[in-house]
């Protein structure tokens, strides 16, 4: 190990606290030195083949000319300017086109700087605007078991009551009210009575709810469960019958991961309120949007305090507006329908043997999305360093080992991370 790699953990080890890790005893992080295409460099001179794509975010892969032109050509201008009281043509722009590309009728875009900021600006939005009509008895949320919508408290409130972390947090989180997940899978065929719950929760208590809030097709953090379009497509129905907003979450799934540009289309479905975020810019830099139709845009307007009360210090920066507008024209511009679609062809065909595996409960597929359930936890410390001696960057949770690659990812690459997760599936998780 090299003295500087050495350093640099140590300092690591003294002051950084990681994601969902332990401050005092974590298992060590490994140094990226840089990272290119699909490739992860590491500080002792390895390579990572990133199966994560970054937390789902980079569906370019890394070092892209044009993000980064679009970096240094917005930082030549302006690098930051508050958007309380002043505008700025990036961001006009990109509010223009995910109007563009989002489903009629939403016709506002609210900016703000993570994933879990954009869920808790929707939560505001539902909440408001029922204040703005004069019935402030709808102030309780439904969301769907199962779901993963964002660490911040009001997010947090609607993710699963179980695996959502509420036992730690349930003396300040608000009190939502919880549908089942629905267990009609994504090419099942489809029935209402797999939406019973939901159906039951909305006729007993509508007058209380404000919104039904949950992801569309793909449920992410929560576990990785695919769910059939009916189910989208009788959530609206439902919501349309009993006067109740819908909120969907395609902060994991937007821009492309299932298929559809976004994963509602599936459904043939536009929400009230929906929020983006992750591979926004392509994984560049850190930003997200919450955009909403125009009725409610108008009643939240109409009433005092005649405004949405949220207000990000980095909502629409320039910097992270300019690169989200490349990364969207990149996408566009490329053949990206027909990656994913092979992505996901090669997916089910190199994970299916895994079926065979012990202790291996369930093998999906759905886009670039390839997710290996075991019947139980897997053994962080043991399963990552498996992955990276074989030369893949994987991040397992739960019961799950799961791959969500970048959509430039070449046959070749994915073959080494659908090889990995077999082998390491097979020798420590059985």
């Amino acid at each position: 190990m090299a003295s500087d790699e050495a350093e640099l953990l140590a300092l690591d080890r003294a002051h950084v606290w990681h994601p969902y890790a332990s401050a005092i005893d974590p298992f060590p992080p490994y140094v990226v030195e840089s990272a290119d295409g699909v490739r992860l460099r590491l500080a002792d001179g390895r390579e990572l083949v990133d199966g994560m794509s970054s937390w789902w975010a980079a569906i370019h892969g890394y070092g892209v000319p044009e993000l980064k032109q679009a970096l240094t050509d917005q930082a030549g201008r302006m690098t930051h300017v508050m958007l309380g009281g002043l505008t700025h043509e990036p961001v006009v722009r990109l509010c223009e086109r995910l109007v563009e590309l989002t489903p009629e009728p939403l016709t506002r875009v609210f900016m703000s700087d993570s994933g879990s900021v954009a869920v808790e600006v929707a939560l505001k939005m539902a909440l408001q605007y029922w204040q703005s009509r004069g019935r402030p008895r709808k102030g309780k949320l439904l969301a769907v078991r199962g779901g993963y919508h964002g660490d911040t408290l009001g997010a947090m409130s609607v993710c699963d009551p179980v695996t959502g972390m509420h036992s730690l947090f349930r003396s300040i989180l608000p009190e939502q009210l919880f549908a089942d997940a629905p267990a009609c899978g994504f090419a099942e065929p489809w029935s209402d009575a797999h939406a019973a719950s939901l159906e039951s929760m909305l006729g007993r208590h509508a007058d209380d709810i404000a919104a039904v809030v949950f992801e569309p097709i793909v449920q992410g953090a929560g576990g990785m469960r695919f769910h059939s379009p009916g189910f989208v497509r009788r959530a609206r129905e439902l919501c349309d019958r009993h006067d109740v907003l819908l909120v969907l979450d395609e902060i994991a799934t937007g821009f492309g991961r299932t298929g559809k540009l976004f994963a509602c289309e599936h459904a043939g479905v536009a929400p009230d309120i929906l929020c983006l975020g992750k591979a926004l810019t392509g994984g560049t830099m850190s930003l997200a949007a919450t955009l909403c139709t125009e009725n409610v845009a108008r009643v939240i307007s109409g009433a005092p305090p005649h405004a949405l009360m949220h207000g990000p210090t980095f909502m629409g920066n320039p910097l992270a507006a300019s690169v989200a507008l490349a990364s969207i024209e990149l996408l566009l511009g490329s053949p990206w329908r027909e990656r994913v679609a092979r992505i996901e062809a090669q997916l089910e065909r190199e994970l299916a043997p895994c079926r065979q595996l012990p202790g291996v409960a369930d093998v999906r597929v759905l886009g670039a999305i390839g997710v290996v359930e075991l019947t139980r936890p897997v053994d962080m410390r043991v399963v990552t360093p498996a992955f990276v001696a074989r030369g893949a960057w994987l991040r397992p949770f739960g019961k799950l080992v799961y791959t969500m690659p970048p959509f430039v990812i070449d046959p070749a690459d994915l073959t080494l991370v659908t090889r990995a997760i077999y082998e390491v599936v097979r020798e420590h998780c059985g």
